[in-house]
């Protein structure tokens, strides 16, 4: 399994210190369809990872489509994650289904959120490992079900949520890591790990209220990584923001992996 750093173009100097696999996150959808691109190191190899954030209507979505190709021979790129945060609308469906069948001619993947992933046949899903109810190995096997085992990688979001107790719909608040740092330092809390959700746990008592928090560490993310790579997964992904202070932890330097 193919570990992936989602990276931006200011920080992939200091990201190829600890691992030479990226995802170049400087690629979005401008006006006329047109392929909008931030300057990049002179580096090759990776994904190209394109946003549709503001991105209008995909009225060219062959043009479109020849561009992306055209960039990923001139950088070595492997493929493509569509990191799409708007409405499966149908232009953006046409869009990508045209663009899977050009990459796959050339031997190349489409990585796709899940709701799209589930429209675009031969697409790759990207499914979320932030789980915090159920079993997070069950989610993985339900995914391959769906898509096919080397239909499926991991989008590793580094998870931290504080639950107030009960916690009857399963959400809680999200919270920063200098804010959960905080917590550890204050309440000094018994910290344990959940073999089922991959990720540790502590409780503390606050104004009456018990509360329930549920993270992510180095270990946790590294188990998750294991955890895909024996399922036969073919790739996951950490977004470079949420894991730059692991990353000595998660990957020696200057090594490939």
């Amino acid at each position: 399994m193919q570990v992936f750093l989602s990276v931006a173009p200011r920080d992939a100097r200091a990201a190829l210190q600890f691992h030479s696999r990226l995802a170049h996150v400087a690629y979005r959808i401008g006006a006329e369809s047109r392929l909008l691109r931030q300057n990049l190191l002179q580096c090759r190899g990776g994904i190209l990872s394109l946003s549709d954030y503001h991105c209008p209507s995909i009225g060219k979505p062959e043009a479109l489509c020849r561009e992306i190709v055209q960039e990923c021979n001139l950088r070595g790129y492997g493929g493509v994650l569509a990191d799409f945060e708007e409405a499966a609308s149908q232009d953006r469906l046409t869009f990508l289904e045209k663009l899977c069948g050009m990459l796959g001619r050339s031997s190349r993947r489409l990585f796709l959120p899940e709701q799209f992933a589930l429209q675009i046949p031969g697409a790759t899903a990207i499914i979320c490992t932030a789980v915090s109810g159920g079993s997070f190995q069950q989610c993985l096997e339900e995914a391959v079900r769906r898509f096919g085992r080397n239909q499926v990688a991991l989008d590793i979001q580094r998870l931290a949520m504080d639950f107030r107790l009960p916690a009857p719909s399963g959400s809680g608040t999200p919270l920063e890591q200098d804010v959960l740092q905080t917590l550890l330092r204050q309440q000094s809390p018994a910290t344990f790990y959940s073999s089922d959700l991959c990720a540790r746990y502590f409780t503390y008592t606050r104004e009456g209220t018990t509360h329930f928090v549920l993270y992510d560490d180095a270990e946790t993310i590294r188990q998750k990584i294991r955890t895909g790579h024996e399922m036969g997964l073919c790739a996951a992904f950490l977004m470079y923001p949420e894991v730059k202070d692991l990353l000595p932890a998660l990957f020696s330097r200057q090594r490939n992996g």
